[in-house]
């Protein structure tokens, strides 16, 4: 019965491979206009078929803009998976992208913040979020000559991990296992390198912290505060937005953030987690429908506190 259940995995996993390799091939030999128009109608249809997804969306912009009107939420949710499905679309051309074109798609704002506190030699911690264009963030930072360690959560899929795992590393960036997350961090910053980190997920204790977002605890990493209290290292925000004005992404770089230092770590610790997650909250606040709404981020509570979901 083991095997049994092995095999039909393998298969599940083989399938689910299969569809996704046809489907990022297929957007991928698309102009990029065609190509986002597709993968946009794509999640829009997800939007439309996923009841589940609709739920944690309109729960989560419940918690985070009670003022706002039920229509106002559903608007900004329909503009999550906008962005998703366009987003979807850039990560399927990346074969096609080079340093000389790159920038028809995406451009820095503010790179001299970056540059400053990579010079300082003690590595860059890049605060980031699921915002925008967090793939292309990364993507096109190592193309410009950036690579950069990009922390993350291997898919339970061996066959679509790979395959993530490909595009995310052409142009050399590598990737940290989230399991491997301190001993990896600290192993970057000895050697100054940049180490991009994905902050906006929900955490179980005592992997994390409670702190407010949106005004409602919710548990956050603590681990980038503690990596950056004791390596010295910079911690610059980075957030990839689309600017419809311009029809391109923006890679904003903020001025590495002063950290928050007295003779208590562990309350240290806590203050600059809150510190980082008010600093996203600000990002999502000013681009409400290019955050991941349908991510349970308040799943965690602390003790005693019913669900919220």
């Amino acid at each position: 019965m083991f095997d049994s259940g092995m095999r039909s995995a393998r298969m599940r996993h083989r399938f689910e491979y299969a569809l996704a390799w046809i489907l990022v091939r297929g957007i991928g030999m698309l102009p990029r206009r065609l190509a986002r128009t597709l993968a946009i109608a794509l999640a829009w249809l997800v939007f439309a078929l996923h009841a589940r997804l609709r739920r944690v969306g309109m729960r989560n912009l419940e918690l985070a803009f009670p003022d706002k009107s039920k229509s106002e939420r559903q608007k900004i949710l329909r503009g999550t998976f906008t962005s998703l499905g366009r987003q979807l679309a850039e990560v399927c051309l990346f074969p096609s992208y080079t340093r000389e074109n790159v920038s028809e798609v995406i451009v820095y704002d503010g790179f001299e913040n970056f540059d400053h506190a990579q010079r300082r030699g003690r590595g860059v911690l890049y605060l980031t979020a699921h915002l925008g264009g967090w793939e292309l963030s990364a993507f096109a930072h190592s193309l410009q000559g950036h690579p950069l360690r990009v922390v993350t959560r291997s898919l339970d899929n061996p066959y679509l991990e790979a395959l993530i795992k490909h595009y995310r590393t052409m142009h050399g960036n590598t990737v940290v296992d989230k399991d491997n997350f301190v001993r990896g961090l600290l192993s970057a910053m000895k050697m100054g390198d940049t180490v991009g980190i994905l902050m906006d997920t929900n955490i179980t204790p005592p992997q994390g912290v409670f702190v407010d977002f949106f005004g409602t605890p919710a548990c956050t990493a603590s681990g980038l505060a503690r990596i950056a209290l004791r390596s010295h290292a910079a911690v610059v925000p980075g957030f990839t937005i689309w600017d419809a004005v311009l029809g391109k992404y923006r890679l904003c770089f903020e001025p590495a953030v002063n950290l928050i230092r007295t003779a208590d770590e562990e309350a240290d610790v806590v203050a600059n987690t809150a510190l980082f997650t008010r600093i996203i909250e600000d990002y999502v606040r000013r681009y409400p429908d290019q955050w991941l709404w349908v991510h349970r981020r308040w799943k965690s509570r602390p003790p005693g506190e019913k669900s919220l979901y």
